[in-house]
């Protein structure tokens, strides 16, 4: 989820946590355990100050592993216990174990994912039924804040929400599932479906769409249950050994096939006589142009010239920082 949702989903924490009889002392204890670890899993994000591949590589990665979701809530709680002092150091503990925990587990329902079973598999966990930013979810959870500050009791308001949350959730994946199957139906006919992508998009209605076959890449978007593709590529492997040889250790390339769940690639020749390889990640397409791709360009000498990973929203942008790294 976004840092907004996340923020907001440490305020309602908040608000539930006051009517725990060790917790309500100190608002400002509670409130910092459990909006800090609503929030601390992302602190990965400091990785971006390198570079994107490095940041690509990790977010999400380590800090939402099963060791990370442990040691979180105790240097928390070690924290709050210096800070505050006089605070119950199990309850701390325990309510900050809640707020990491729900932090990574909602991520895991995003397109992006979460590697949240590290280190028993490297796996990306992408369940893709609920966008980044959810503008339902962060509504219904700031309404339930708005409630809670103008007097109403935190159970009353919240456990319902929770309750809205969980339906609304079921909700996604049965519209996930009716959607896939929509689009399965739309191309099956004519070709074999090898890897399906559907994910959510802001807009409740809409979906985004790729589906690979043994011949052609689809990539759409869904409007209810009207299924529209908007590209239709032939699909070709990946490059030759000969290109694979000399880009498969760069960095942008490892990271992008390690991270894009369904891809394609295009090789294209320069009048300079470089060749220009471009990895394409199928599920980041917005009014035409493909915003998530990975380069690299070979000189005439199979040297890599310079190369890139990224998320740009025009060619003129990409071309730019491309050239720039």
């Amino acid at each position: 989820m976004d840092t907004a949702t996340h923020i907001a989903m440490g305020v309602s924490l908040t608000a539930i946590a006051t009517q725990d009889p060790s917790m309500s002392e100190s608002f400002a204890a509670t409130a910092t355990t459990l909006i800090v670890g609503s929030l601390i899993p992302d602190s990965d994000t400091v990785m971006k100050l390198k570079d994107n591949a490095t940041y690509i590589a990790n977010h999400r990665g380590i800090t939402h592993s099963i060791p990370f979701t442990i040691l979180w809530p105790i240097l928390i709680a070690l924290f709050i216990f210096v800070i505050f002092k006089h605070v119950d150091v199990t309850h701390i503990w325990l309510w900050a174990q809640l707020a990491v925990f729900l932090h990574v587990f909602v991520d895991i329902f995003n397109s992006y994912g979460t590697q949240a079973l590290r280190p028993i598999t490297n796996k990306w966990i992408q369940l893709s039924v609920i966008n980044t930013f959810d503008p339902i979810i962060f509504t219904i959870l700031c309404l339930g804040i708005v409630l809670w500050l103008i007097g109403l009791h935190p159970f009353v308001v919240f456990f319902p929400i929770i309750g809205i949350l969980f339906i609304y959730y079921i909700i996604r994946f049965r519209m996930q599932a009716m959607i896939k199957k929509q689009a399965l139906r739309s191309i099956q006919q004519e070709h074999n479906p090898v890897k399906v992508f559907v994910a959510p998009t802001m807009k409740f209605m809409e979906w985004r769409i790729a589906i690979q076959t043994d011949d052609y890449d689809y990539v759409g978007r869904s409007y209810g249950r009207n299924i529209v593709f908007s590209d239709k590529t032939k699909r070709e492997t990946l490059p030759s050994s000969d290109f694979m040889q000399y880009v498969k250790d760069d960095k942008n390339i490892k990271t992008f096939l390690n991270f894009s769940s369904i891809y394609r690639w295009q090789a294209t020749e320069k009048a300079n006589g470089a060749t220009e390889i471009r990895l394409i990640d199928l599920r980041y397409l917005k009014n035409g142009h493909y915003s998530f791709v990975a380069i690299a360009n070979l000189t005439q000498d199979k040297e890599i010239d310079h190369s890139y990973i990224g998320w740009v929203f025009s060619e003129e942008k990409l071309q730019k920082k491309l050239y720039a790294n």
